[in-house]
């Protein structure tokens, strides 16, 4: 139970980024960490103590195994986030370019 509330803490850290930095890299990086944090909560959702891996045999009982849509879904988010992270990054370089300033703040001041 202590490791889901580390997830909701992790989760919380990258909140906390998005919502109350100004620099957008601090906020690109809040992202990220989000992200992991969910990641990981998916992980652990599928977590089976002294599970096995979800290969069927003959030989083998069906109990105890670890469920694996939950993995797929964690190799998905993985790339799907990279592919996030990325647009993010790229966004931020033309803000600096045009703007020359990673301060949300300043950046507001410059419209027109």
């Amino acid at each position: 139970m202590s490791v889901y509330l580390l997830c909701l803490v992790l989760f919380c850290v990258g909140l906390y980024c998005i919502l109350r930095k100004r620099n957008v890299i601090k906020i690109i990086v809040g992202v990220v960490i989000a992200e992991y944090a969910v990641n990981l909560f998916l992980a652990l959702v599928a977590y089976r103590f002294e599970g096995r891996a979800p290969i069927f045999s003959p030989d083998q009982k069906i109990l105890n195994m670890v469920d694996a849509l939950p993995q797929a879904l964690v190799l998905t988010a993985i790339v799907i986030s990279l592919a996030t992270t990325a647009l993010l990054v790229g966004i931020a370089m033309r803000i600096y370019e045009k703007y020359g300033t990673f301060d949300i703040t300043k950046i507001k001041e410059l419209k027109g």
